[in-house]
């Protein structure tokens, strides 16, 4: 037996990453119209709401092709963001063991071991070979 919130959701799109996103910039949201005062606290009360509208319109949409869409255009907006910062932070722990070359064919990172003198590196991506020292 189905229960009344899986009737209600039965073809709809749901929750996803852009949703839990949306809520969350709510809550945000509403937490600093609390500690604001005058238009400001008007204005972000308002932003609130607009924005938990249009995450409820999202997750009740029957459009599903739209949504997934969406959440794609998100989600590769997120990554551009965090993909940088995530391979940095990446790059600095493995400071200690590797170097870094950008191949100057093509300009793709590769990682060689520290301490093995001269070597010959070859992009993996162009085949370009280069001679640096680890």
């Amino acid at each position: 037996m189905k229960s009344w919130l899986q009737k209600v959701f039965a073809g709809r799109y749901g929750v996803d990453q852009l949703s839990r996103f949306l809520t969350t910039t709510a809550m945000i949201t509403l937490l600093l119209s609390v500690f604001l005062k005058g238009t400001l606290r008007f204005v972000f009360w308002l932003l609130t709401i607009v924005i938990l509208v249009w995450g409820y319109i999202r997750m009740f949409s029957r459009d599903t092709y739209k949504r997934r869409a969406e959440n794609n255009a998100y989600l590769t907006l997120r990554y551009r963001l965090t993909g940088k910062i995530t391979a940095f932070r990446q790059r600095m722990k493995q400071k200690k063991y590797y170097r870094f070359y950008k191949c100057p064919g093509c300009g793709v990172t590769t990682r060689v071991p520290k301490g093995k003198g001269k070597i010959r590196i070859t992009c993996p991506r162009c085949g370009e070979s280069f001679i640096r020292k680890s």
